[in-house]
């Protein structure tokens, strides 16, 4: 049985609230879990109580063999519990395939644009 440490939502409509859960992978989001972990209060201010975990229980269910979810290890990584490591992605501040296109095409319609000027003045 394959265990992930994740959120499951709570809360009202936009009043979000998760639960940390420990669940079978197959589970559904908001369904069955074997154990409640901690919480998540979003609507918190971040410099108050937002995140709230059992760090003997997460240690627990981490030697079990359970991997948390990305937002999940986002926490226990501030807590020290485990560590997240740094990604790094250096194209995703690059314009996409079809912007790469126009832009390629308004640079060489400016191109010709000067060149015909070039030969206009001579």
């Amino acid at each position: 049985m394959a265990l992930k440490i994740r959120l499951a939502r709570a809360g009202s409509k936009k009043r979000p609230y998760y639960h940390i859960v420990v669940a079978d992978a197959r589970a559904p989001r908001d369904g069955r879990f074997l154990e409640e972990l901690g919480s998540w209060n979003p609507m918190l201010p971040k410099d108050g109580k937002r995140v709230v975990l059992n760090e003997e229980r997460i240690k627990h269910w981490l030697s079990q063999g359970a991997q948390p979810t990305d937002r999940v290890l986002r926490f226990l990584d501030e807590a020290g519990l485990a560590k997240r490591p740094a990604r790094n992605n250096p194209k995703k501040g690059e314009p996409g395939k079809k912007a790469q296109e126009r832009m390629a095409a308004a640079k060489a319609a400016a191109e010709a644009a000067a060149a015909a000027a070039d030969e206009a003045s001579e």
